[in-house]
């Protein structure tokens, strides 16, 4: 990645024309052959960029970065401030959610939670488009995939359904349910699995953790 903070003007010629006037912004040459214009008033969305795929011709003092379709972002420098090469490596992807990693753990450990007499099959159970959660096996016998959520959006219901679809093409595991496990549930979501088939379930994450509620019982 390459970072140059430039005294610059910026023209963007294309379906719409756009011009930075001449001030100090951050530059960002990243490996991908992308190109943003940053300031120091916003968290972080550029002032104006180039996605890939393009190419970035540096001519003296002007940057023209240009697309397939033609589209240019003109980028005059005055002045280089810094001007830096940096090798960041391969990027691991966004580590799970904490809370909802435990829950995956929790869950796994207590899958009878879902019901009696059910067991675990193996926690990220691989398919072509991804692991799934938790793949169980019911009272019965049969496969039961479960997606488990901090909070079940419709997202995750879709994203569940397209593992079912996958699965259930497999005659060793077919049929395949599905479970929505998660600690919220939004009413759309709850609508649209139950609508597909689908088992919601709230999961209570003190009880899983075999933490008592904190308060007098009569009983």
């Amino acid at each position: 990645m390459r970072l140059v903070i430039a005294r610059c003007q910026v023209d963007y010629v294309g379906r719409l024309t756009a011009h930075l006037p001449m001030a100090q912004r951050l530059l960002l040459v990243k490996s991908d052959g992308s190109v943003s214009v940053h300031s120091d008033d916003r968290a972080y969305k550029p002032l104006n960029w180039m996605s890939p795929p393009c190419w970035l011709i540096e001519d003296h003092d002007v940057w023209t970065v240009q697309n397939k379709a033609g589209e240019k972002l003109v980028i005059t420098v005055d002045e280089v401030l810094h001007d830096s090469k940096h090798e960041l490596g391969a990027e691991p992807g966004l580590v799970k959610d904490g809370v909802e990693s435990h829950l995956q753990e929790l869950l796994a450990e207590h899958v009878t939670t879902l019901g009696d007499g059910w067991s675990l099959v193996r926690r990220e159970f691989p398919t072509a488009i991804g692991p799934v959660d938790l793949m169980c096996r019911d009272d019965a016998g049969k496969s039961v995939a479960v997606e488990i959520k901090r909070r079940g959006e419709i997202d995750g219901v879709e994203q569940l359904t397209r593992y079912l679809e996958l699965l259930n093409r497999d005659p060793l595991l077919a049929p395949v349910a599905g479970v929505f496990a998660a600690q919220q549930i939004k009413p759309q979501a709850r609508t649209l699995a139950e609508d597909r088939g689908i088992r919601c379930v709230v999961l209570d994450y003190d009880k899983l953790r075999g933490i008592e509620p904190d308060e007098y019982r009569l009983f």
